[in-house]
């Protein structure tokens, strides 16, 4: 039998990253009768638990005490830990309010909201087809904005906090595990209070719960933290070229649980603002392809 290559093996991480964030709506919506913020509380709570034993099992814990020395990386941490936060939230949010779709147009659009904060932040220079991508996007979103009657806000809060944060995340030089360990420890007393003193629901208090839904409020901390593992694994074996194609998977997946799965109601306006998205995004992605195509003897 052939010994997969580093490639192969980089891949087979890639789509485990992937098709884990592309089902994990179906995790949420089986938690639908639960308040967003007791599952948000939940999330925080057993990643914490989840990524602590595998920190202990890597031997990783000297890595935590470096980053917690450093004041600049702890408060670039603490805004990280916000910012992940909120994304989650409208993420669960999104997935019990029948607004799959919004967050799919979300994260469609996320690759290009970083190239926007590129060129705020880092002075990147723009090509003229990576303005046209981002044109395009701004169309997709004006037309839905006016479908709608406001702002498409969960379709743009999960872009802009989550490229913020994948943003300021670069600037701290720390593992996924370690990074994502540390921030959720800096948002659980918060998860533990409301827990413990904020939320009445019939499932606040776990001793009440049947075991069966207790082991699926666990497994929200496998669902955030497994991913993470696969992605950073397949980020040291794979260009990021390749990696890139990976990211348009989990929200195909979940643009098709949305429209075939729930149920959810998708109009010729939305139709045309994916359209729009997904015609950004292929310029976005074939743009070298497209200038060489330009070039080309057959076109001139």
């Amino acid at each position: 039998m052939n010994k997969l290559s580093d490639s192969q093996i980089g891949i087979i991480y890639a789509l485990g990253a992937y098709l884990i964030w592309g089902f994990a709506p179906i995790y949420f919506k089986h938690l639908e009768f639960i308040p967003v913020y007791e599952i948000l509380a939940h999330r925080v709570i057993w990643s914490v638990v989840v990524t602590a034993l595998l920190i202990t099992y890597l031997q990783h814990w000297q890595d935590v005490l470096q980053v917690c020395r450093t004041a600049k990386s702890l408060l670039l941490l603490t805004v990280t830990s916000l910012l992940i936060s909120c994304n989650w939230m409208v993420f669960i949010w999104a997935i019990n309010n029948e607004k799959m779709l919004e967050a799919s147009l979300g994260y469609f659009i996320n690759p290009i909201v970083s190239v926007i904060l590129g060129l705020v932040f880092l002075s990147e220079r723009l090509s003229r087809l990576k303005w046209l991508a981002i044109f395009l996007a701004f169309i997709g979103v004006v037309v839905q904005a006016w479908q709608l009657g406001e702002l498409p806000w969960v379709s743009l809060v999960l872009p802009v906090s989550f490229a913020f944060y994948g943003l300021l995340r670069k600037k701290v030089k720390v593992k996924a595990i370690t990074g994502l360990f540390i921030e959720t420890m800096i948002v659980l007393p918060v998860a533990i209070f409301y827990l413990a003193f904020m939320t009445h629901s019939e499932t606040s208090n776990l001793f009440n719960n049947m075991l069966s839904l207790n082991l699926w409020l666990m497994l929200a901390g496998v669902v955030t933290a497994l991913p993470l593992i696969f992605f950073g694994q397949a980020a040291l074996r794979l260009p990021l070229s390749t990696l890139g194609f990976f990211q348009y998977l989990a929200p195909s997946l979940l643009f098709i649980f949305a429209v075939l799965v729930y149920g959810e109601p998708i109009s010729l306006i939305k139709i045309f603002t994916f359209a729009c998205i997904w015609l950004g995004i292929l310029v976005f992605v074939f743009e070298s392809k497209i200038i060489k195509w330009f070039k080309s003897p057959t076109f001139k």
